[in-house]
């Protein structure tokens, strides 16, 4: 039983209870299996990077048409006899790309572009177990985080909906007169892989501290900063998305001078496609331009953000924006290397690798300039 206390009993009397550890409390409210989710996203991280390289040498190789059906159940058998084979030779040869670009091909040039394909869509199917199986073991012994379950969710949906624009975009390069997929469809197609890595990021970020720390370290958001490194997170997507544009057109092959094209500033006759809106899209000259162009924009912007970010006084965010602003030198110049070289596949798998990079550092930047690591005197916790 409780002791009874006087009423006029002085406060420095009474003997004081141990204070309840207040980080304890929110951690268990809310912490759940942070650890292993962080691990399943990790893994989930690697697997979309590893997608990004495969649907880019995918489009490189010209093997993204080589499958003219979906199926997303039965699709996941390749031909197993010399009878299939020659009936998905057969699909291929009734589409422009072979008629117009491939005709004469062999069976055996066929089955190397089929297995480009046929693999990247095994990985597409792959991850979507490896989203599937964990998240239905985690909710069904209850051990997703309190807040938790929609983020894990919208993943899920986010690459759900990403394999429906994948045949979206297939089914472009289908239609006559088309040698190759439509390049808005491409730029969405990876746009939204940027996406969905975007949030594995962001939340393997958040998992790896926990909620109590990230609650304190809100208190030192860095406002101004994060501002900027949001502005340099949609840049550099802008960017992302008009170097799709380039990849579907091919246009990084059309000007392999450097810094002007063709001897000029411009490219000859930019704008020579009718309607108008067109030469954005499918003039190789003033797509490449665009690209360019925006590429100096990001890089004089990426300075500005850096010279902010020195002036952080924090020394994990100081080295975050230093990293962001050396890959930023590193990817412009293997731009232009991939250029002068006519955009081989070798290099030009190397610049779309870089993005993912730069990409991951901005975000990691940015996450430190909303909750900056705790510190001492002597530097970062």
């Amino acid at each position: 039983m409780s002791k009874k206390r006087n009423i006029f009993e002085e406060v420095g009397e009474a003997q004081t209870a141990p204070a309840a550890p207040v980080t304890g409390v929110i951690d268990r409210a809310h912490k759940g299996a942070r650890g292993a989710i962080r691990i399943w996203l990790m893994v989930l991280f690697a697997l979309v990077v590893v997608m990004i390289a495969v649907g880019g040498l995918t489009r490189l190789t010209d093997s993204g048409l080589s499958i003219t059906e979906w199926k997303p159940l039965t699709g996941a058998l390749p031909p197993m006899n010399a009878a299939d084979w020659q009936a998905e030779f057969e699909l291929y040869r009734a589409i422009p790309e072979y008629q117009l670009q491939n005709a004469g091909m062999s069976l055996s040039e066929f089955k190397v572009i089929y297995w480009w394909e046929w693999g990247h869509r095994q990985l597409g199917r792959f991850i979507g177990l490896v989203w599937a199986l964990p998240f239905l073991f985690f909710w069904l012994t209850k051990r997703i985080p309190t807040g938790w379950t929609g983020k894990l969710l919208l993943l899920g949906g986010l690459g759900g909906l990403q394999g429906a624009i994948g045949w979206w975009m297939v089914s472009s390069g289908l239609r006559e007169g088309m040698l190759d997929v439509a390049s808005y469809r491409l730029a969405t197609h990876l746009g939204l892989a940027f996406v969905i890595l975007g949030f594995l990021a962001w939340y393997v970020f958040q998992l790896g501290r926990t909620e109590a720390d990230l609650m304190q370290a809100r208190r030192g958001k860095e406002a101004k900063l994060f501002s900027l490194s949001t502005g340099l997170m949609h840049f550099t997507f802008v960017q992302i998305l008009i170097g799709a544009l380039v990849a579907g057109i091919d246009a990084g092959r059309a000007y392999p001078d450097w810094p002007l094209m063709a001897g000029g500033f411009l490219p000859p006759e930019p704008f020579e496609l009718q309607p108008l809106w067109r030469n954005f899209f499918e003039d190789d000259g003033l797509v490449q331009f665009m690209h360019r162009m925006a590429g100096y924009l990001l890089f004089v912007f990426g300075i500005i953000v850096w010279l902010r970010g020195r002036k952080s006084a924090n020394a994990g965010t100081r080295f975050a924006f230093n990293a962001v602003f050396a890959m930023l030198i590193v990817q412009m110049v293997i731009g232009i290397v991939t250029v002068i070289y006519s955009a081989p596949w070798q290099i030009a798998i190397v610049h779309q690798f870089g993005a993912v990079v730069l990409w991951v550092l901005i975000l990691r930047a940015r996450f430190l300039s909303h909750y900056p690591l705790a510190q001492s005197v002597r530097g970062p916790v």
